[in-house]
């Protein structure tokens, strides 16, 4: 009784940071810094075509809707349950492939500290991500659950504390008058647009602001939704924007552009200021605070996206395999076939010359399928302002229909840019011929949106069938 009464009381603040929490990372800064100070222009330009849209359009679809399900209630009202099951699919893949991502960063930073050769050993660091994943699966298996105080400590010690840190000594290092790697001049803000490389810097800046959906779950519990949530997402988008932008650019400021590693820039550019203020032994203390946060974020987040895949599976007789639970009360199937395909999608590091190329080729992968979800989701949100749906009171953005049309067509182009745009690998990350890439990312595409989707219509074949032969013996 008392846990509604507590999410009631929810502010203005409360909502903003509970969605800054969801979505600010610090895994992604180095992969931004790569674009110097025309991320600037980027980070902009993806708040108005991504971030604002996505808080937007999920802070009405959460705040509106009586059934519970997330993505796949909202994507199964506008367009039916099939489709529904595809968006909560692309939602749950995605999550599995950024699980490589953020734990090589652990890795890259693990590496770095014992020896920063080993950043770049792909051998080290696919032992470290299955090792690390595959404990976090056991202990998820065994039904422990993070509580909120270690949730707290690990987001304050592994990303409030590293985030303000470099920022500061970003801020430091230009009022001190060092030298910088970039420029802040006109022709270095706004960047050629012809430029097709310079485009690619989208795909980790999108990727960025990825998960503002997620903490829509408090919506429903938000007192006065219409005042709170625009406030809200106000605020979370320039806590976003500042942390995300300043971050990459101290990044971008101390480490030469062709130097920075997507997996261990973060451990890279404090080693450089460290070392220009004679605070190496500050280092130690930082790295553990990064792992901190990765390990936190991998063990909060393991069987989070899980739920909405279950709602999705209890419709069809796949729930009598993959929402099988054991003693533990754990989903003991979906959680080790999810390690299983971590553990393939890790072994991409083989398979490409760099491990910035493969970091990349899983960052652009991941940001496609999250892309496909945010297009399903907000052509949903159109279609559910046309559709005949009792729903409840609750934050509608303004402007009736028309407003919608605006928020989401922005969102929708956004997204497609993005997912299009992921298809282009960077000049500056050596990934060997463009062929190999190129075929790589579509397979990739193609066995995790069209195999998924044919064996839910055969489920659902099979539970329809099922059901027919059920009713004459009635």
């Amino acid at each position: 009784m008392s846990s509604p009464q507590l999410t009631r009381r929810l502010g203005v603040f409360s909502l903003a940071m509970i969605t800054a929490g969801s979505v600010d990372s610090i895994r992604n800064l180095p992969a931004t810094a790569l674009f110097g100070s025309s991320l600037i222009f980027f980070f902009i330009l993806g708040a108005l075509f991504f971030l604002l849209p996505s808080a937007l359009v999920s802070a009405e679809l959460a705040s509106t809707s009586k059934e519970q399900g997330g993505v796949y209630s909202w994507v199964s009202q506008a367009f039916g349950k099939t489709s529904g099951f595809l968006a909560v699919w692309f939602q749950w893949i995605e999550n599995v492939i950024w699980y490589p991502t953020i734990l090589s960063f652990v890795a890259g930073t693990i590496g770095f500290l014992i020896s920063p050769q080993l950043a770049n050993s792909k051998i080290f660091l696919i032992s470290v991500i299955l090792t690390s994943f595959w404990t976090a699966t056991l202990i998820n298996l065994m039904g422990i659950k993070s509580s909120a105080i270690f949730g707290n400590f690990c987001a304050i010690a592994g990303l409030l504390v590293p985030m303000t840190l470099i920022i500061a000594l970003g801020a430091t290092w230009i009022f001190s008058g060092k030298p910088l790697q970039i420029q802040f001049t006109h022709e270095s803000l706004l960047p050629h647009l012809g430029n097709s490389s310079m485009w690619v810097s989208l795909t980790g800046i999108m990727l960025s602001f990825c998960g503002m959906e997620i903490a829509t779950v408090h919506a429903s519990d938000v007192k006065d939704p219409q005042r709170s949530y625009p406030r809200a997402m106000y605020i979370t988008t320039i806590i976003i924007l500042f942390t995300l932008m300043c971050g990459s650019l101290a990044i971008a400021m101390v480490l030469p552009q062709k130097q920075i590693s997507l997996v261990a820039g973060i451990m890279q550019a404090f080693a450089a200021f460290f070392t220009a203020y004679h605070l190496q032994w500050i280092l130690p203390i930082v790295a553990v605070m990064l792992v901190i946060g990765g390990m936190g974020g991998v063990s909060n987040w393991i069987i989070a996206p899980t739920r909405g895949l279950l709602f999705a599976l209890k419709e069809v007789r796949m729930a009598d395999v993959f929402c099988r639970r054991n003693k533990f009360g754990a989903p003991s199937v979906l959680l080790l076939a999810q390690a299983v395909i971590v553990t393939i999608i890790t072994l991409v590091f083989l398979l490409l010359p760099s491990v910035n190329a493969s970091y990349w080729l899983l960052t652009a992968l991941t940001s496609q399928l999250y892309m496909l979800m945010y297009i399903t989701l907000f052509l949903a949100a159109i279609r559910l302002r046309y559709k005949k749906i009792d729903r409840a009171p609750g934050f509608m953005i303004p402007g009736k229909n028309w407003g919608m049309w605006f928020v989401a067509g922005a969102g929708l182009i956004g997204s497609l840019v993005t997912f299009i745009i992921g298809f282009i690998p960077p000049d500056n990350i050596n990934i060997g011929s463009i062929w190999h890439y190129e075929t790589l990312l579509l397979v990739g595409l193609l066995s995790m949106s069209i195999l998924p989707y044919l064996g839910y219509l055969w489920a659902r074949e099979k539970e329809v069938l099922g059901t027919s032969q059920e009713v004459p013996s009635q």
